[in-house]
């Protein structure tokens, strides 16, 4: 790391490399010197700098060839040119294709260490926007969403592929599975990740305000609309608008939000004039929308119109083997931000928190761990702290089995082979929640063949439609 901003001063007269050296020497500042315009071209190609002082006019290359190259190959370093007075129009030019500021000849140290400062403060709010907006993309990708599941794995797959194109997103799961995570993660790894991401609700805004949110208003359109104000398509302009509970729209609503997925056109409530807007659209539901579609619920056309590319986010209970990462992550999170001592899990309560259903899913277990992280007075989180419904969950079923041994005085082959069949069988129907079709597809079985073994093997499991 440099201890101090590392600058390059070119000019073809000595005389004027002198005076900038020792007027900024003082100041303590890394100077480097280059009598031309090649000689400087072969320093930057070797390191870099945070600004690049350089004469306008010079034999080999003047400043404008000096300004095009470190615009071209070195943005971040900003470039203030020297120039006459009687060139002050050209250094005007100069700032207008790319220079960031002029210094008259000759020039005064305080007017170099002023405009010198400036573009430090400048180039410094540079590196920390880009730093910032890193940081919110490194947050937002797919190595932040948390799981190692197989489920997850081939989520990410796709989610990665989707993200390469343009097309129409629905996000489909259970509420809490966090699809709000995964269009963030779409937008992020995008083309359009440095352009806005706009979320909304339709779910927990009326629908008579709705309509405003989404497309905007003219002043005067209605009562209280004191103002004109944009809405979310409009505000989303070359970025993405997630569209979240989109089964919750009204038929109304539907309508005009189809016209504008077909065309990317809208009026304002009480306007008249087009709008063209270029947006990403992903929306998320934890409806069925085939079953809405058929119920007059929802409009056909519209369903299809969303459904381009349907993602389905499993809920946690067909992904626990995620569930230890993610209560480290939760602790590790809630004690940061609680400024809390790190706690920990015990095993024991572990493996009962990987064999609750988690009907809220992720949501649910993030909220329990934070409730856990403030009310557990221990370091420790141990069984005895967690609630009733999780902690009862203590069946032989839901604890690791030891490995099959052939004993000395041998085994019956049959007999083992039908108890570990049995607790595969209910290992099955734990994680798919009692689904049977979920369950027989995590067994590599037909439906009907899995049911036939339940009834040969007397297995009766909580019965959930399938």
């Amino acid at each position: 790391m440099r201890s101090s901003p590392r600058i390059l001063v070119i000019d073809d007269e000595p005389l004027t490399l002198d005076v900038i050296i020792d007027s900024l020497g003082e100041e303590g500042f890394t100077i480097e010197v280059a009598s031309s315009g090649a000689e400087a071209l072969a320093k930057a190609r070797q390191k870099d700098y945070d600004l690049v002082i350089t004469d306008l006019i010079m034999p080999d290359m003047d400043g404008m060839e000096i300004i095009g190259y470190f615009t071209e190959h070195h943005p971040e370093t900003l470039v203030i040119v020297l120039t006459g007075y009687g060139s002050i129009e050209t250094a005007v030019q100069a700032v207008k294709k790319g220079a960031f500021d002029y210094l008259a000849k000759p020039a005064k140290v305080d007017e170099i260490l002023v405009i010198l400062k400036r573009a430090l403060n400048v180039k410094a709010l540079k590196t920390e926007n880009k730093l910032l907006r890193s940081q919110l993309q490194e947050h937002c990708r797919l190595d932040r969403v948390i799981g190692q599941s197989v489920p997850m794995e081939a989520l990410y797959r796709t989610i990665q592929r989707v993200a390469r194109t343009d097309s129409t997103v629905l996000l489909l799961g259970e509420s809490g599975t966090g699809k709000e995570l995964f269009a963030n993660a779409i937008h992020y790894n995008s083309d359009r990740k440095d352009k806005p991401f706009v979320p909304i609700n339709c779910a927990a805004i009326p629908e008579e305000l709705l309509e405003s949110e989404l497309f905007g208003h003219e002043r005067g359109a209605f009562t209280g609309a004191v103002k004109e104000r944009k809405g979310r398509f409009e505000l989303a302009h070359q970025g993405t608008v997630f569209l979240d509970e989109i089964g919750e729209m009204s038929q109304k609503l539907q309508a005009k939000l189809l016209r504008f997925l077909q065309e990317r056109k809208f009026e304002r409530i009480g306007g008249s004039r087009t709008i063209q807007v270029d947006v990403g659209i992903i929306a998320a539901t934890n409806k069925d929308l085939e079953k809405a579609v058929g119920a007059g619920e929802f409009r056909e056309d519209l369903y299809y119109r969303l459904n381009v590319i349907p993602i389905f986010v499993p809920p946690l209970r067909e992904r626990t083997g995620d569930v230890p990462l993610l209560v480290r992550y939760f602790l590790k999170r809630h004690c940061q931000e609680k400024e809390i001592d790190q706690k920990r899990i015990s095993r024991q309560a572990l493996e009962a928190l990987e064999c609750y259903n988690w009907p809220g899913n992720v949501r649910e277990l993030e909220n329990l761990i934070e409730r856990l992280v403030i009310l557990t007075e221990a370091d420790e989180i141990s069984i005895e702290d967690l609630p009733p419904r999780i902690r009862q969950l203590q069946a032989p079923r839901c604890r690791p089995q030891p490995e099959v041994e052939l004993a000395p005085e041998g085994i019956d082959l049959k007999k083992t082979l039908d108890e570990l069949e049995n607790r595969l069988i209910l290992e099955a129907l734990e994680k798919a929640g009692g689904v049977k079709n979920k369950a027989a597809q995590l067994l590599g079985l037909n439906r009907t063949t899995l049911i036939e073994k339940m009834k040969k093997k007397k297995i009766n499991f909580p019965a959930v439609p399938s």
